[in-house]
């Protein structure tokens, strides 16, 4: 399979001196930058600081919690910030070590057979090879290489997992000192009930968490006994929170295509959680952590999805096809399939407008990515005789700028189904549902999410003294519109492209310098609300994602 290079973004600043006479130019010392207010705590403590929320706030990379993701998460770089205004120094703050080194990647692992580790960008040329300086996604080391067809679509994929991983062990620490109680890939309601800690599969316990059982208070046996998220964060006694939850109830559903499922996990696997019982859950959270206490917290919104390159890397018309293979596939597929949804829109089975939706056009040059919209009529009681070489596109089209294309497609486009160099995914064969997000999908989930935000503004608003809101949805929004951002001279992109980009190899979580950037908007937050003056995190003290190794 043949990749596209990501192109590197760089900050150039030209200075130009000049002089209206003869006499030398004297090089003169900068002046020191303005010294920033010293820094105060405000009306806040935070002598005690706990964080509870996902896998962003567990300081999740790359698919995968591994130690140097861990040491950088949201909730330590926020730590290490808020010691200089009276926190606790960073060490003491204590998380659930994961204690591995290529970490467990949750999504692409199917237990028990095959444990995947972090995502990592190889380069498959080698160090000598054309493409070393930009990350190239390859297939793990030995892995064989794709080979069909001879001419595919030029595009990125999902990075590779390392084949060496460690399933999440019992942490060996002392739970009554955990400082942050992020647990990857946890809905709200997953933070209210002790089934999250167990019991483990195959026990029926949809809630169950390996993230959480390994550092649970009270494990729980039986899926009703035991504690819950929420009830060992306040018994941590923090003297200030930062929530972050949410966002998994919709991200978990957009990012498996809105399709309710994803590797290796039956159907409804993933659904996106109603507004009724967020608003429910929310409302249960809240009264579970500040009944009785008077601590502040600042609370994060969610952002649009839109916002993460996991569905903006893979362009919509990633398919990229020479004139020959254009006017190939124009006679032996366009053709026929055209002239059956013509007769079709005759027999009135269809409509002129659905018609003219599902039409297959291929060009010379960038092409849509064929793809299934469950959307449209089903056709296969109409493919049969004749037309039953057509049934695999009963409900395919090609996709329009409206359309999403996720990360993970990258990696199916231009592969073959069954080894058909005939059935090419993306070019001749549609790719699955969990492979693209239509528009009335995207304007689903941007819905909920924003019911979900009102919601999280209506907590903020009935505890105003005590919560701050980070508005973590505009200043995502705002970081992609600009298609940058620089903070301590430090230039970064919405991207996972090294050496500027602020998302880690998934597409979704950020990396370290990333959970800086993102760190920096509580902080702003917080400083806003309770008149702390707690100094940003400096960017240039995280790593950006790394730049590729060798198969």
């Amino acid at each position: 399979m043949k990749y596209m290079k990501y192109l590197s973004a760089f900050l150039l600043t030209a200075f130009l001196v000049g002089s209206c006479s003869q006499e030398p130019i004297v090089p003169q010392a900068p002046e020191p930058p303005a010294p920033g207010p010293t820094p105060s705590a405000g009306t806040a403590n935070f002598s005690k600081f706990v964080a509870i929320g996902n896998s962003f706030v567990a300081g999740m990379q790359a698919n995968a919690l591994f130690n140097e993701s861990q040491a950088n998460s949201l909730a330590k770089i926020m730590a290490t910030q808020l010691a200089t205004v009276g926190g606790a120094t960073p060490d003491p703050f204590d998380q659930p070590d994961i204690n591995s080194v290529n970490g467990f990647n949750p999504i692409q692992s199917v237990l028990p057979s095959v444990v995947l580790g972090r995502l990592v960008l190889f380069d498959p040329d080698g160090p000598t090879g054309p493409r070393t300086a930009a990350p190239y996604p390859a297939k793990f080391p030995g892995a064989p290489a794709v080979t069909c067809p001879s001419a595919v679509p030029a595009t990125p994929a999902l990075p590779a997992p390392y084949n060496t991983a460690d399933f999440p062990a019992a942490f060996a620490g002392n739970k009554a000192n955990l400082n942050n109680f992020g647990v990857p890939l946890i809905y709200l309601a997953q933070t209210l009930t002790p089934a999250t800690g167990g019991p483990a599969p195959p026990a029926p316990n949809p809630a169950y968490s390996p993230f959480f059982a390994r550092f649970a208070a009270t494990p729980s046996p039986d899926g009703t006994t035991g504690s819950t998220i929420v009830g060992d964060a306040r018994a941590a006694a923090g003297t200030f929170y930062l929530v972050w939850l949410g966002f998994d109830d919709v991200l978990l559903y957009a990012a498996t295509g809105a399709a309710n499922t994803g590797p290796g996990t039956p159907a409804g696997t993933f659904p996106m959680t109603a507004s009724a019982s967020f608003n429910g859950q929310m409302d249960a959270f809240m009264n579970a952590l500040l009944t009785g206490t008077t601590f502040n917290v600042v609370i994060g919104n969610i952002p649009d999805f839109t916002s993460l390159p996991y569905f903006y890397t893979v362009a919509w018309n990633a398919i990229t096809l020479d004139a020959a293979t254009a006017g190939s596939l124009t006679t032996n597929l366009a053709n026929n399939y055209n002239a059956l949804l013509d007769n079709l829109v005759t027999a009135t089975v269809i409509t002129a407008a659905e018609r003219d939706k599902r039409r297959f056009t291929f060009a010379t040059g960038r092409n849509g990515v064929m793809l299934t919209d469950e959307t449209l009529t089903d056709l296969t009681p109409y493919m049969t005789g004749p037309a039953a070489a057509l049934l695999p596109y009963a409900r395919a089209r090609q996709a329009k700028s409206t359309d999403l294309i996720p990360l993970t497609a990258g990696s199916v486009l231009g592969t073959c189904n069954g080894g058909n160099p005939q059935a090419v995914f993306g070019v001749s064969f549609p790719v699955s549902d969990q492979l693209a997000i239509i528009p009335e999908e995207t304007a689903a989930i941007l819905t909920r999410t924003a019911e979900f935000n009102t919601k999280i503004a209506a907590v903020v608003a009935a505890n105003s003294t005590r919560l701050a809101l980070a508005d973590v949805n505009k200043a995502y929004k705002d970081f992609v519109t600009a298609k940058g951002a620089v903070s301590n001279g430090v230039f970064i992109t919405p991207s996972f492209a090294p050496p500027t980009g602020a998302f880690s190899e998934d597409g979704l979580h950020p990396n370290s310098r990333g959970y800086a950037f993102t760190a920096n908007v509580f902080i702003d937050a917080i400083n806003a609300k309770f008149g702390s003056t707690i100094p940003r995190a400096n960017l240039a003290n995280y790593k950006g994602t790394g730049l590729p190794v060798n198969p």
